[in-house]
């Protein structure tokens, strides 16, 4: 057995979120429409460079005013698919709600190892401390969040002095079994790498609030990482709290962060207001 009594074939399907829900390429293509109305309706500060490779960019899109916290949203897919343009859509809730929305991209594996995705990630952060000022918005008030790998990166870069908070959705926080199953074909993720890069084993002293949350319609698996991440967390004294989210599988979770009315959307503006 590899991990947690799972052999290769079920250590695979522990993770893979496309095949646990099969309407998954009709959520996905929602995303994709949706965004692509409000890049054409909303006149957002598109394809801002944070470093110098092809991906090391943002959008920003900002609130009628800009003085509002500032959400940077991260991406998931695994750290090896997906771009900023499908993730707009958040717009959709928090801007109605005074919240800038900027989505941060970044170099995906193979072309990265996941040293240079984190570092990439944290340096997205930090241009945004440095130039939120440049448009109206305010860097004293930026917080972080992301979906699946977008989780994990969330909680690489929510310990940066210039970040508020978090919001970290359906993440992974112990890449063991990730090292261990098919997405590593990709990653190439050896042991000392899985290791450093794996919040749950690296707890920093004192952190902003970390809101950890995820579907209980998810895999097991997915579930289990941000139980036992925020079991960590909160057990270190560290401010936050887990949240299930009743019924919501992997992807249509997000829903609750794109909607004026969403459950993440009011627990992401209780934090920030």
């Amino acid at each position: 057995m590899l991990y947690r009594g799972m052999d290769r074939a079920q250590l695979d399907a522990a993770y893979n979120n496309t095949a646990a829900v099969p309407e998954r390429n009709a959520i996905v293509a929602d995303w994709a429409a949706r965004s692509a109305k409000i890049r054409s309706a909303h006149a957002g500060h598109l394809d801002l460079a944070y470093g110098a490779s092809p991906r090391e960019r943002l959008d920003l899109f900002l609130a009628d005013d800009p003085k509002g916290p500032t959400l940077a949203f991260i991406h998931g897919g695994y750290w090896q698919m997906n771009d900023k343009e499908s993730f707009a859509f958040f717009a959709e809730g928090l801007l109605p709600l005074g919240i800038n929305l900027a989505v941060v991209e970044y170099t995906l594996a193979p072309a990265a190892r996941l040293d240079r995705i984190v570092a990439e990630v944290r340096r997205a952060v930090q241009w945004l401390a440095d130039h939120l000022g440049d448009y109206g918005a305010d860097p004293n008030r930026l917080y972080v969040s992301g979906h699946s790998a977008g989780g994990h990166l969330t909680a690489a870069a929510v310990t940066f002095p210039a970040v508020r908070g978090g919001l970290a959705i359906s993440g992974i926080y112990d890449l063991e079994p990730i090292r261990l199953n098919y997405l590593n074909e990709k990653l190439g993720l050896d042991r000392d790498e899985a290791e450093r890069n794996s919040p749950q084993f690296h707890l920093p002293a004192t952190a902003p609030e970390l809101v950890i949350t995820y579907g209980t319609a998810e895999l097991p698996e997915l579930c289990r990482q941000s139980i036992d991440y925020a079991g960590a967390w909160l057990g270190r004294g560290l401010p936050g709290m887990l949240l299930p989210v009743e019924g919501a599988n992997h992807f249509d979770i997000l829903d609750s962060l794109a909607r004026v009315d969403g459950e993440l959307a009011r627990v992401f503006l209780k934090m920030a207001m």
